[in-house]
């Protein structure tokens, strides 16, 4: 019988302006199983430190990423939500366990064949973020592999996660007990927002990698009472529904030829929200499949300074996916194979070769105007007097999220999205 290795990927994005959690970084926490079964490997494995590169790159190859796989992912039909930064980490440790021909498709297909260490890139990434108590971006990650003789994980893969993912590692029976144990630490990282990732667990399974995002941040220009206001969200076939948009003038303007958008910044500086509003006439599903990475990282990374007045819809989104079809759509072929998929840097099991059976991915997000601390700041320009005439100030650009956008958390450090979707229906 052919062994799995299934790949779970649990991705949060809370949007949430009423405060922020604590998280974990991978400290190695022992997890609650039923009887005690599960066994924390932290105290055997001790995370060694490792160089850290003084600039966060990596930004563009990332943002490529998350464009191709949101245009693989996306669907017609319903609000879609991905989170490309939780996939990258829980397949970029996948991957240290990948050898030849499997290995270069997972490379390519994450950006990782551009250059450079991205074991370093990610760790990098991963200690630099910010975890203010208004702004937050916490992570964490684990390896669970079965405690069935029959499988023997490889010691430098165990090694190199814990090294530069901070992953917990634990050993485990792989019966109803684990089930809830991999739940109960996704329920925790993700701040109780993803109560459950994994339905089950196949008796064929020998390994979980698993990745866990949760996002915090205060607007750093709140909205106050008098911002909301009910209006009219026009969907893809014409019906209108009423929803609460959330009104601003914001000062970074996103001009990208078929479609006009804003950013609105959280607290802190280095993270914000964008969204992208297709021209009228142009359907989201085409401008999505117009998009690329390389467009998409230079219109974040240089918005224009021009005022912007906006209105975003209020909105709560959940989206749960199994992106092996999408991932093999990209190229990543191989590592679904059964017979073809090389894993042997991974681990090894005497029943059969390793491969990824499935990608699981679920995410929610939260957009409103509560718990927001008022900030204010004013500029009085004082020219001094001459007869030449004054020039003129221009008209704030327009752009009223009223029908189908494109929205993304996004990264200022790096330029790249660790969010993005699709925002079809915001009452749906």
């Amino acid at each position: 019988m052919k062994r799995v290795l299934c790949t779970i990927l649990s991705a949060l994005m809370i949007l949430s302006l009423a405060g922020c959690g604590a998280g974990s970084t991978g400290t190695g926490n022992t997890v609650v199983s039923p009887g005690g079964k599960t066994e924390d490997l932290m105290a055997q494995i001790t995370a060694r430190q490792v160089d850290v590169p003084e600039h966060v790159g990596g930004g563009e190859a990332m943002t490529d990423f998350a464009v191709r796989l949101f245009q693989a992912a996306s669907e017609k039909e319903k609000n879609t939500l991905i989170s490309p930064l939780s996939v990258v980490y829980a397949l970029a440790m996948t991957a240290n366990g990948a050898r030849g021909e499997t290995l270069a498709q997972m490379k390519e297909t994450l950006g990782m064949d551009v250059g450079g260490d991205w074991n370093e890139t990610l760790n990098a990434l991963r200690l630099s973020l910010d975890r203010q108590k208004d702004s937050r971006l916490d992570m964490a990650n684990s390896i669970w592999f079965t405690e069935d003789s029959r499988f023997t994980p490889e010691q430098d893969f165990l090694q190199c996660n814990a090294d530069y993912y901070g992953a917990d590692i634990y050993k485990a029976p792989f019966d109803d007990s684990t089930l809830k144990a991999i739940n109960n630490w996704v329920k925790e990282k993700t701040h109780d927002m993803i109560p459950e990732i994994l339905d089950r667990i196949p008796e064929e399974a020998d390994m979980y990698l698993v990745n866990a995002l949760a996002f915090e941040a205060e607007w750093d220009e709140p909205y106050d009472e008098f911002s909301v206001q009910e209006g009219k969200f026009t969907l893809s076939d014409g019906t209108e529904k009423d929803v609460n948009f959330l009104w601003s003038s914001e000062s970074a303007f996103l001009p990208d030829g078929n479609a006009r958008g804003f950013i609105k910044y959280y607290k802190g500086g280095r993270y914000a929200f964008a969204a992208l509003l297709p021209d009228e006439g142009v359907s989201l599903e085409d401008y999505v499949a117009s998009l690329t990475g390389e467009r998409l990282h230079r219109l974040l990374s240089r918005p224009e300074g021009i005022s912007v007045i906006a209105a975003v819809p209020k909105f709560e989104a959940e989206y749960a996916t199994e992106l092996a079809v999408a991932l093999q759509t990209l190229g990543m072929k191989d590592a679904f194979d059964r017979d073809l998929a090389d894993f042997s840097a991974l681990g090894h099991s005497e029943n059969g070769n390793l491969y990824i059976g499935r990608v699981l991915h679920k995410t929610f997000i939260s957009v409103g105007e509560k718990g927001t601390r008022a900030g204010a700041a004013t500029v009085v320009e004082m020219p001094e007097a001459t007869s030449a005439e004054p020039e003129p100030v221009p008209e704030p650009e327009r752009v009223i999220l009223d029908r189908p956008f494109v929205y993304m958390l996004v990264d200022l450090e790096t330029g790249a999205p660790f969010f993005i979707g699709t925002m079809l229906d915001p009452a749906a």
